[in-house]
């Protein structure tokens, strides 16, 4: 069967909907290789122990490792199956079989399908009662073992609530079969806005009210909107710092999240509730169901949410030059399985024209890469068309409708974005993404994105260069892009978040990150 490893390790172990990813602090590593396939032809039950774990199942030499260069061939299922959009998978409760979707469509639904997509139904994000005191800890060191040891803390308080919440039975039941239970998949992720709360959004905010000040008050209204919210702490630090600090400018503002994940969505509410209900507005739909035209100078934030959007992924013919498409193909035991095909669809080719078109600083290109053993392997009997073409470029084409949003409904806004430029990742090609997920509180990296829809997340690097300038090209508007250490420098108070020996916290973790804003 020519299926991942860890799609098939899900099938055996998890038959509930649950499994996702941590976000560490630090690059945010996610493991990934779109070539890479598994199988198990010398397993059998009746002398092989099942496996009960996943580390069990990594470690036996029953996986085998299968090279992209000799894969099935599919070209039938991939004519007769019906094309299917996440979009026209939303209302479905179970994933799909039998069908062909482009890769952004199969990651869009993979990560925000509202029955079983990552963000809908599985991510979690750690929420801290109280903020660190920085000041009182002696180094880097410290701060990184006190917040393991709130992690633990706070995973352990998970795990009692959990088990108040099972029958006895059943708690006995998954002990003796030595089973995977929901809280051995929990999946935790962090943000700075969470880690260095309030501080970091309070830099936010600080930069926020002098620029209103200096060209909107008192005429406009500061109309903030924010997308992707988590559990709506950056909402809550801005709004009490302007309550505190900016009382004239509190009076003025008000706020509105755009969330697509229902659950979030609650808490956010709730956070709202600590009083500044008459402030906040909470929309829950996707950012890419807006439809409504909003004049007003406004600011939008999205902070850890471009890693998050569906990109395209295109592989190119070295002798033609000619440019292939990535579509996954589902069968009929839903294994995916990835196709290409050389007719460009219209989304990712507006994206290469307008990058063509509009993008004056050098990007990495598959073709200007010199891959001998690619060319080798291309010449054996049997090899699969991957073998015949270049390393995978992954293309930010809903990033380029986002900006299209903004421009389109928004014309009067300023970007705050912040996320990461690059990150480690094993998945072969360019701007790829990185792939993992948790079990019992290991990380599990994966090498594919074509993995099991939901249980993953998928994350990619933005390249702040070229976006800028596509985004300045669709938009008209000026830009700078910093990295987050240089805005955090200008508009935090730093000497809130250093310890005693002079190192900081808030500017020492996530050196990847970057900064884009609209001047």
């Amino acid at each position: 069967m020519d299926l991942p490893l860890v799609n098939r390790i899900f099938r055996r172990l998890f038959a509930h909907e649950t499994c996702s990813v941590l976000r560490s602090a630090r690059p945010r590593s996610r493991i990934g290789q779109t070539t890479v396939r598994y199988y198990a032809s010398q397993y059998r039950e009746k002398d092989v122990r099942k496996p009960t774990s996943l580390a069990d199942v990594i470690d036996r030499d029953s996986w085998n490792k299968r090279s992209e260069f000799f894969q099935d061939d599919i070209t039938d299922e991939y004519l007769v199956y019906p094309v299917m959009t996440a979009e026209m998978l939303k209302k479905r409760r179970t994933r799909p079989k039998r069908v062909k979707m482009l890769m952004r469509e199969f990651i869009e639904d993979s990560l925000y399908n509202p029955h079983y997509g990552y963000f809908p139904k599985e991510a979690h994000i750690l929420s801290l009662e109280e903020p660190f005191d920085f000041n009182s800890m002696k180094s880097l060191s410290d701060f990184n073992v006190v917040l393991e040891e709130r992690y633990i803390s706070y995973e352990d308080e998970l795990d009692r609530q959990y088990d108040a919440a099972q029958p006895f039975e059943k708690i006995a039941e998954a002990k003796n079969r030595d089973v995977a239970t929901p809280k051995d998949l929990r999946q935790i992720w962090q943000t700075p806005t969470e880690l260095f709360k309030p501080f970091y959004a309070e830099a936010m905010a600080r930069y926020m009210a002098t620029q209103y000040k200096l060209s909107q008050y008192p005429y406009y209204d500061l109309l903030i909107y924010e997308m992707g919210a988590g559990n709506g702490t950056f909402m809550l630090n801005t709004l009490d710092y302007l309550r505190d600090v900016h009382p004239d400018v509190y009076d003025r503002t008000q706020f509105k999240i755009i969330e697509i994940s229902s659950s979030l969505a609650h808490l956010q509410q709730r956070a709202a509730s600590r009083g500044h209900e008459s402030k906040v507005t909470i929309i829950n739909q996707s950012i890419f169901d807006w439809d409504t035209y909003v004049s007003s100078p406004c600011f939008f934030v999205a902070l850890e949410v471009w890693d998050n959007f569906a990109h395209d992924c295109i592989r190119w013919d070295p002798r033609t030059k000619e440019a292939y498409q990535s579509w996954v193909v589902i069968d009929r035991q839903g294994e995916l399985h990835e196709y290409f095909e050389p007719q460009i669809d219209p989304v990712a080719a507006r994206f290469m024209r307008i990058r063509d078109e509009a993008v004056s600083v050098p990007w990495p290109h598959p073709l200007a890469r010199r891959d001998w053993g690619r060319k080798l392997f291309a010449q054996l009997p049997g090899s699969g068309m991957k073998a015949r073409l270049t390393v995978p470029e992954y293309l930010p084409t809903r990033l380029m409708q986002f900006f299209d949003i903004l421009h389109n409904y928004f014309p009067a806004h300023r970007l705050l974005c912040g996320d990461f430029n690059g990150f480690t990742s094993e998945v072969p090609g360019i701007n790829a993404p990185a792939v993992q997920t948790r079990f019992k509180r290991e990380m599990v990296g994966v090498t594919t994105p074509l993995v099991s829809q939901g249980h993953f997340d998928i994350m990619f690097p933005t390249n702040f260069p070229v976006m800028e300038q596509i985004y300045n090209a669709m938009t008209g508007k000026l830009t700078r892009v910093m990295s987050q250490e240089e805005f955090l420098r200008r508009w935090a108070y730093t000497e809130e978040t250093r310890v005693k020996n002079g190192e900081n916290p808030l500017l020492d973790w996530y050196k990847n990150a970057s900064m884009m804003l609209t001047l």
